[in-house]
């Protein structure tokens, strides 16, 4: 049974539909989120009355910063739950894919980084090393030979220094 290729304009019009449906959806998850948001507003939160004295208003603000505080310290507690519970889910996906043998290495990035921008990622803020090999190298006086210079002087003398011995070289061979 072969299987027929679809053209590029039936490709497009399927796409689409598709971006269309999906747009919809949205829209309605968007409705759906702010009538619940407005139905736990309704539940959780007493329409506010503001008649009465400045000593009331005082009150109230007192009530309201101290929910506040409550409220801030669940979404700390759930925060940090999911946290936990998204490390533990990671570890035992690694624990899985350990189990079935399967490992494919993830694509590295190159990423350029300098000796001491490492060491300082590797070992955190706290340590301070510098990789400074120059600084840690002694300092070395080079000495100039004197022997060097004279040699150097006369180039026809060296020139004749080395026939000779190419002489005696051929000389010794035969």
């Amino acid at each position: 049974m072969s299987e027929k290729k679809m053209s590029s304009s039936r490709k497009h019009h399927l796409k689409s539909l598709m971006l269309q449906i999906a747009q919809e959806l949205i829209a309605e998850e968007e409705a759906q989120s702010l009538e619940d948001r407005k139905q736990y507003m309704s539940e959780n939160i007493a329409p506010l009355q503001l008649t009465g004295s400045i000593a009331e208003l005082q009150d109230l603000c007192k009530k309201m910063h101290q929910r506040i505080d409550v409220i801030d310290e669940e979404r700390y507690d759930l925060g940090s739950k999911v946290g936990k519970s998204d490390k533990e889910i990671e570890d035992l996906q690694i624990k899985v894919q350990d189990l079935k043998g399967k490992f494919k290495k993830p694509v590295l990035k190159k990423v350029r980084m300098s000796a001491d921008a490492m060491l300082q990622a590797l070992l955190g803020s706290k340590h301070k090393v510098s990789m400074d090999l120059r600084s840690n190298l002694k300092q070395v006086k080079k000495e100039v030979k004197e022997e060097d210079k004279e040699s150097v002087g006369d180039w026809r003398k060296n020139i004749e220094d080395k026939s000779d011995r190419k002489k005696m070289f051929e000389t010794n061979k035969e």
